[in-house]
């Protein structure tokens, strides 16, 4: 499932604070919610127009609203929505009934991983759905273009069932010299070729029809009607006409040099294939894959520490670095083996293999190879190491997209860890792997708290209501041996371990060091604190923090603490109380994601929050979703009523902008208004 992925849940639910917890376990799944909840018919069939839904979260213990009539309701809705049973226990019975009143998954509120689990096969099943009805329609219009543009081409083409012809078009009359496709229709194939390729091709079709792994083109001799004869290429493709599985059949004549067209596919400087050539490979290594095909693998190369290489034997030498791994690259392919350039300094290497050991093996040689060689760039010398991420592919990942980002997955974990490194994307071994990685980050993250080795960016958080000051959030990175890290890499590890609240205390230490700094030089600074919940539930934190704002002489509210809204409510009472001592003691408090739950405004009867930051989920093609610019302005409505400040993250574009001005947002933010910025220590 992609990470950035809104799943939108209708509840069937009495509780609304069962709802929140639920909602709360999937998004600390890394999974972001749009929820709404039922609890009547009436109320159902709003939310199914409004919400329109991805996923119906029936409680199997509602009594007011049965099973039988919400997946009737879902039904004569017309939408294809997942409905999921919500139990608290299973046996056989109770499971063959609820499969029998309709719904598609049953989920265990007991069994987090099982509930989680449940509601993202569901998921990912409807936008497979999804996709197949697009692809269909998809398929349908191409075919209506490729029947127009069929009569229009100059290539000689014919669909041909059963080895007869069954349509043709007007070049391929004009070829083979028939005035019309009648004289054609029912005309075998084999009777246009010469007779000493007549069972070479007859072998070949029956090859086709079979869906057996057959050459896509063959050489041999075209006959016409009139008895003569020429060289051709005829290529072959599946195809459908009039919804009948045939072969469409491309004959061209042998006008170009298949030595320059081979030529022409290679990279001029390495010699191997360029990228569209590669990518080509890598479809067809896909499509076998699909068909059951196994022992192959992507591998995407790339050197280490590249912009330091580049510095040691200047930009015009490049081409000579890029050459000598190239060479390396082509000694170890296999004759079934493909190698091209996929980017600046990215290889992609197809290998064909019958054993994954032997896959890891290649790898192994060309890491060592390349360790040891010394590549020279002119009158220059250099050393140098490779790191290689990958994917062995079979039928379970045969998706030309999904095996390139799991391979560039692969590749960017590898550089993470140091480079000179490599890794396999393998889903039987996903455990034992993960667990390599998760020590490997854990070792680079208590390094980071010993040796001062993370760093701070701002992004500034501009007012659109003339508010004095400037207002900057402040976003954590931590460096790594291949550059700065994102805290979505290595923060989740931190607080599975306990390290949170180690690396919240040096982020707030050197936040208050900053403001120190700029209110030294006249500044009116405020910096909002992302805070986690293990800083929350910490005795220790607010005490230091004020001695800490004492000492520093800070004014009131200059610090800026921010929570999401689906973690203060799985950790109401605690918040609520670290809060209140945040506020005595001069602070402010935001609210993140704010929108996010079945009543977010109920919360803050509970949390004095001073800011409100609207869920990012909003902001997503705005000018285009005018349903939520309504929810954005009622947002700020109800906010500015409770003397409340309404904050817009992610802003995309100037049109976003104007109608969050118009909504009566406050500060709005993103990449668009301004990149985040080295903040100065």
């Amino acid at each position: 499932m992609k990470n950035n992925a809104v799943i939108k849940i209708l509840f069937v639910e009495n509780s609304v604070e069962d709802a929140e917890q639920i909602i709360s376990l999937i998004r600390n799944a890394g999974i972001a919610v749009r929820p709404a909840r039922a609890t009547n018919a009436d109320d159902f069939k709003t939310a199914l127009d409004d919400l329109r839904p991805d996923l119906v979260l029936f409680n199997s213990a509602i009594s007011s609203l049965p099973l039988r009539e919400v997946a009737k309701l879902i039904d004569s809705s017309g939408r294809d929505v997942s409905l999921v049973a919500n139990v608290s226990q299973l046996d056989g019975q109770s499971v063959s009934s609820l499969f029998a009143d309709g719904v598609h998954g049953v989920a265990l509120r007991s069994q987090p991983r099982q509930f989680v689990t449940v509601v993202q096969r569901e998921f990912e099943a409807l936008n497979t759905r999804r996709q197949v009805r697009r692809l269909e329609s998809a398929l349908r219009e191409s075919e209506r273009r490729c029947d127009a543009l069929l009569d229009s081409s100059n290539d000689a083409i014919a669909y041909v069932h059963e080895g007869m012809h069954v349509r043709a078009n007007r070049s391929y009359l004009d070829t083979f010299g028939y005035d019309d496709f009648d004289d054609l229709l029912g005309l075998p194939i084999l009777d246009l070729i010469s007779s000493e390729h007549a069972d070479a091709l007859k072998g070949l079709l029956k090859d086709h029809s079979r869906d057996e792994k057959a050459p896509p083109s063959m050489e041999l001799q075209a006959r016409r009607a009139d008895g003569s004869s020429f060289p051709a290429t005829i290529e072959f493709a599946h195809a459908t006409f009039e919804g009948e599985a045939c072969l469409q059949v491309v004959f061209r004549r042998q006008l170009v040099d298949p030595a320059l067209v081979e030529h022409l596919q290679r990279d001029a400087v390495t010699g191997l294939y360029v990228r569209a050539r590669t990518l080509e490979f890598i479809d067809e290594a896909v499509a076998s894959a699909a068909e059951g095909l196994k022992g192959q693998a992507l591998l995407l190369v790339e050197p280490d520490n590249w912009t330091n290489a580049i510095a040691g034997i200047g930009l015009g030498r490049i081409d000579d670095l890029l050459h000598g791994i190239a060479g390396l690259i082509d000694d170890l392919l296999g004759p079934d083996d493909i190698a091209g350039l996929m980017a600046e300094h990215t290889f992609g290497i197809l290998l064909h293999s019958s054993s994954d050991e032997a896959i890891k093996a290649w790898i192994a040689q060309l890491q060592q190879q390349v360790a040891n060689r010394i590549f020279d760039a002119g009158e220059r010398s250099i050393s140098l190491t490779i790191s290689i991420g990958g994917s062995l592919l079979a039928e379970k990942n045969a998706n030309a997209e999904l095996l390139l980002n799991q391979a560039s997955t692969a590749l960017r974990s590898a550089q993470g860890q140091g480079g000179n490194r490599n890794e396999l994307h393998d889903p039987t071994a996903r455990e034992k792997a993960d667990e390599e990685r998760e020590r490997n980050w854990l070792a680079q993250i208590r390094q980071a708290l010993e040796q001062d080795d993370f760093v701070l960016h701002h992004q500034h958080i501009i007012s659109l209501q003339d508010a004095d000051g400037d207002y900057s959030e402040i976003l954590l990175r931590m460096h790594g041996p291949q550059g700065e890290v994102q805290p979505g890499i290595f923060m989740p590890i931190a607080e599975k371990h306990g390290l949170t609240a180690a690396i919240d205390r040096w982020v707030l230490d050197k936040a208050i060091s900053a403001l120190t700094a700029r209110d030294a030089h006249g500044g009116n600074t405020t910096f909002f604190v992302k805070l986690t919940t293990e800083s929350l539930q910490e005795p220790g934190l607010l005490p230091w923090l004020a001695q800490r704002l004492k000492q520093a002489n800070l004014k009131r509210g200059q610090i800026v603490l921010e929570m999401t809204e689906s973690r203060v409510v799985t950790l109401l009472r605690p918040a609520q109380e670290f809060v209140s001592g945040w506020k005595k003691i001069g602070g402010r408090f935001a609210l993140e994601q704010f929108g996010s739950g079945l009543n977010s405004f109920q919360l803050l009867g509970h949390i004095e929050a001073d800011y409100l930051k609207i869920d990012r989920t909003y902001m997503a093609g705005l000018p285009q979703h005018p349903e939520n610019q309504q929810k954005i302005a009622e947002i700020c409505q109800q906010s500015h009523e409770m003397k409340k400040q309404v904050v817009a993250e992610w802003v995309e574009d100037a049109a976003s902008t104007s109608l969050l001005f118009a909504c009566g947002v406050d500060f709005v933010q993103g990449n668009f208004l301004q990149e985040p910025q080295l903040l100065v220590l």
